[in-house]
């Protein structure tokens, strides 16, 4: 009888490899990177003004995402976002756009059509900040290891 695998998180927070377009004032120890996969409610990414900001995931092994979380701050929420993925040394290519709601509430987004991938670029084209800066205390991908 086959093995059904069942999706899970696919993030190993001490491990990854991730890079951000902007930490704002380039205050690296109050609003870096780090703070995106640190499960401490208190921390936060918080991005410098301007529009696309982005987030690149590089997984250990490559991966199906099937649900990604976000909790922003509201009034710092991206809008018009999408997730592209790639494989190898391939173009990063959309597969997924969604749209937040300006809130403080944890958010789910199932993902639909996604590939295989052992990278990908969460994309925030806009923000409901007027300088364009987004303010994330937590996100998650859930999926499936290949």
């Amino acid at each position: 009888m086959p093995s059904i695998i069942s999706p899970s998180r696919i993030l190993c927070t001490n491990t990854q490899n991730y890079v951000v377009s902007s930490v704002l004032n380039k205050d690296t120890k109050q609003f870096g990177k780090k703070h995106l996969f640190d499960s401490d409610n208190e921390t936060c990414w918080n991005s410098d003004q301007g529009s696309p900001q982005w987030i690149i995931v590089t997984f250990q092994q490559p991966v199906k995402i099937e649900e990604v979380h976000f909790h922003f701050q509201g009034g710092f929420v991206g809008k018009d976002c999408r997730l592209e993925g790639r494989l190898g040394q391939d173009e990063f290519k959309s597969f997924f756009s969604f749209s937040p709601q300006d809130n403080n509430q944890l958010q789910k987004f199932q993902v639909q059509d996604t590939c295989i991938m052992d990278s990908v670029k969460v994309v925030f084209e806009n923000s409901t900040d007027f300088f364009g800066r987004i303010t994330l205390y937590k996100l998650d991908f859930i999926g499936i290891k290949s």
